[in-house]
């Protein structure tokens, strides 16, 4: 059978569990289906966003709701109790948020394995966290876990454990991590944190990086430069705070994304981009972050959207690794204008962000997933070696 790019020898049916939020979480679940399908594939998606609730529509009413279900009511229960106690509440978040995560861990891997026919799969993939347990449930399917970032150190680098609980929170991860086929993370920096910091042995890794589809519409020069931020405005590592200080220095920084942000962050905010096209109006991409360790060797999906589009990125310094993603313009507080007046020459701003586009093109989705198309095939040819030692 021919389909796609190449001949496929034998369909895998492959599952992808994911959370299909309205940030970058839905974006690499939805390649990974276009890749595969391409390549002759069957491909379900199970998106557990809302799995807790009685509609998994997000414009139904019944998506506020809980499902009926004795299992999905005590998870809606455990949201709801990590909304009241942890949100606002100090001592909650640092102290309740352990106890909350886990039950919810536990719960969902639950619910997902006895809802699921996991083992009429080839391949399992999940892509969140939050989810990730119920890959110890399969038994005869391959399993991969394509963790977004070091979850025991993300939460805790967010104020939410305290030392004893991140150390038994990342002793749970460091199981899923050792007991899947195949681990890999959105972005090769975080393999190498995990390797350095979170004590993985590397047996299974594979590297499955964030990929993006080059835009054949590329954004055009203009004097001022005109910046765009997208992301997760609730987000700690998101860095508003800094956001705001760094619009009140230049106000010609663009807001998208959500939850609305505080009025008194004095932010430009227009709700979510209507569409990522609307990044072609705008001259330098804007990413900003924390400064803890995790952070440093870190990666935001928003970059590579940014890139899609041929916008020069501009960075904090202290990011490591930047390297890896051409295109990137290190900033301080300190030097922050001057690394934007540098880019009103049209000259310089054309050669940043040929370097970008360039950038993207190399980690388009049909490079950066590649290393799916070589598990399948090995697993086709280790399945057509057992059966011709059984003849």
């Amino acid at each position: 059978m021919v389909t796609g790019e190449r001949a496929v020898g034998h369909t895998a049916r492959v599952l992808v569990i994911c959370q299909l939020d309205a940030y970058a979480n839905s974006l690499k679940p939805v390649a990974i289906e276009q890749f595969l399908r391409k390549r002759g594939h069957e491909v379900r998606i199970v998106d557990a966003y809302y799995l807790s609730r009685a509609s998994h529509s997000k414009n139904s009413f019944a998506s506020k709701l809980p499902s009926p279900h004795p299992g999905k009511v005590a998870l809606y229960a455990i949201e709801a109790a990590s909304l009241l106690l942890t949100r606002r509440w100090k001592f909650g978040r640092h102290r309740l948020s352990y106890h909350l995560l886990v039950a919810d861990h536990r719960l969902r891997s639950a619910i997902l394995a006895s809802s699921l026919p996991l083992d009429s799969f080839d391949l399992v993939i999940c892509e969140t966290p939050y989810d990730a347990g119920v890959l110890a449930r399969c038994t005869t399917a391959s399993t991969l876990y394509d963790c977004p970032a070091p979850w025991a150190d993300e939460v805790y680098y967010d104020g939410r454990l305290t030392a004893r609980q991140h150390a038994k929170l990342r002793r749970l991860e460091l199981r899923i991590f050792e007991g899947v086929d195949h681990l890999a993370f959105h972005w090769e920096s975080y393999t190498r944190y995990a390797l350095d910091h979170c004590g993985i042995s590397g047996h299974n890794l594979l590297t499955l990086n964030f990929g993006c589809t080059p835009s054949a519409a590329r954004a055009s020069f203009a004097d001022p430069p005109r910046l765009v931020y997208l992301g997760n405005l609730s987000a700690s590592f998101n860095d508003t705070p800094l956001l705001a200080r760094l619009a009140a220095s230049y106000p010609r920084i663009d807001v998208y994304g959500g939850p609305p942000p505080d009025p008194g962050l004095g932010l430009n905010y227009l709700g979510y981009a209507p569409s990522v096209d609307v990044l072609r109006q705008y001259q330098l991409g804007l990413v900003t972050c924390s400064h803890d360790a995790l952070r440093q060797e870190g990666f935001s999906s928003k970059h590579l959207h940014y890139l899609s589009y041929g916008l020069p990125v501009l960075v904090p310094a202290w990011r490591r690794h930047l390297d890896l993603l051409q295109g990137s313009l290190p900033y301080t507080e300190q030097t922050f204008r001057s690394v934007i007046d540098a880019m009103s020459d049209q000259k310089s701003w054309q050669a940043a962000s040929d370097e970008a586009y360039a950038q993207a093109v190399r980690l388009r989705w049909e490079k950066t997933l590649r290393p799916l198309e070589d598990l399948l095939a090995n697993r086709e040819s280790s399945a057509d070696g057992a059966a011709d030692y059984s003849r």
